[in-house]
């Protein structure tokens, strides 16, 4: 009684966050008793950051779920559902270990994306005159909240070593059993055109088909997809991704290449018509290809290879894919095959400065004078 509350909407695909009174996962706070929201100020929302930073504990889940679910043809809260998610990283998950409700924890970029979701929400308030200012924009030591990190965040990526397993891999598990022609595939397409896992399923926004594989009047081969942003692009397609293609192809009994009239999803589903529409079920293949290739590793007295390789995402193959490609091609034709904004993201794979500075400082004295 006489709490105020504020509804904002998270969209789950994009982790963007936008205001709006419904949507997928629909997240209510609470900002303030007996505080009208013109009243909210500085204070209000230090408290709020705080109290999302160490939230009740039944308002904590171990899992994600959908804010709704359908039954009967209606739409129903989920009783499962939680404002706030403990999570554990992918290797420990691996190891056995579970989320705990004990062991929280609001990441900096999760205090980053609420600062910036409210800040947005009120500009929007100020805007139609609701409230007379932006109360975030008072929160001047954003730094007690967030730290200030000035080194920059390494590429995740594999080694040239892992990679080379892993591509074997594939190409082992598809000389085994023709359904991994289409692993192969995957893995090749991730790889050679810095693929993300969201461009290879069926989506609303775009429906990948065989006719996307195209070629110019020079004789030049192209993809397109609809990425980051719903922003459209063409992907230099090289001569090895033209032979992935032509097996792959080939593995289903089509032509080597597709025709402009091909309407075949791209990575068709096995039951049923249409392409795969879920990343989950993609990531499942890829990591079916990771842990063969973790287990090759292994075998190979490579533990260590083996070790790191278990802490990869299917997001590592794009990262791996332009981080080598920037080496050896101009960059900003990298960054439009990768579809950057700006060539500042292309230069983060770029690694040449780091090695230089590492080794210019390799054969520094402890005692110069010794």
């Amino acid at each position: 009684k006489g709490v105020k509350l504020v509804t904002i909407n998270r969209n789950d695909r994009s982790r963007s966050s936008v205001i709006s009174g419904h949507g997928r996962a629909k997240w209510s706070v609470t900002m303030g008793r007996n505080t009208q929201l013109t009243q909210l100020g500085r204070e209000d929302l230090e408290n709020y950051i705080r109290f999302c930073q160490k939230p009740p504990n039944a308002w904590i889940a171990t899992k994600m779920v959908t804010r709704f679910i359908v039954e009967g043809g209606e739409k129903r809260p989920n009783s499962e559902w939680r404002p706030f998610v403990a999570k554990v990283s992918k290797e420990a998950h691996q190891d056995g270990k579970k989320p705990t409700v004990r062991r929280y924890l609001l990441s900096d970029q999760g205090v980053a994306a609420i600062l910036r979701v409210l800040s947005t929400y009120f500009s929007f308030l100020e805007l139609e005159k609701y409230v007379e200012s932006n109360p975030v924009k008072r929160i001047r030591q954003k730094t007690k909240f967030i730290r200030k990190n000035t080194t920059q965040e390494p590429i995740r990526r594999l080694s040239e070593l892992q990679w080379d397993y892993v591509i074997e891999t594939a190409e082992l598990m598809a000389a085994d059993d023709v359904l991994h022609e289409r692993t192969l595939f995957i893995m090749s397409a991730l790889y050679g055109m810095y693929l993300r896992i969201s461009e290879l399923v069926d989506t609303p926004r775009w429906s990948p088909a065989m006719k996307h594989f195209y070629q110019d009047m020079d004789g030049n081969w192209w993809f397109r997809t609809v990425g980051k942003g719903n922003k459209e692009r063409d992907i230099t397609v090289s001569s090895d991704m033209l032979k992935a293609l032509k097996r792959y192809r080939k593995s289903m009994g089509l032509s080597a290449l597709p025709s402009p009239g091909d309407n075949l999803a791209l990575i068709p589903k096995q039951k049923g018509t249409g392409g795969i529409g879920s990343t989950r079920h993609l990531r499942e293949i890829v990591q079916s290809c990771f842990d063969s290739a973790v287990q090759r590793l292994n075998t190979d007295g490579m533990e260590s290879d083996a070790d790191n390789l278990q802490s990869a995402t299917v997001h590592w193959i794009r990262h791996t894919g332009i981080s080598d490609d920037v080496k050896k091609r101009p960059k900003e034709h990298v960054r439009d095959d990768a579809g950057h904004s700006s060539s500042a993201i292309t230069d983060r794979y770029i690694d040449i400065e780091k090695r230089e500075r590492h080794a210019s400082a390799k054969k520094k004295k402890i005692r110069p004078i010794s």
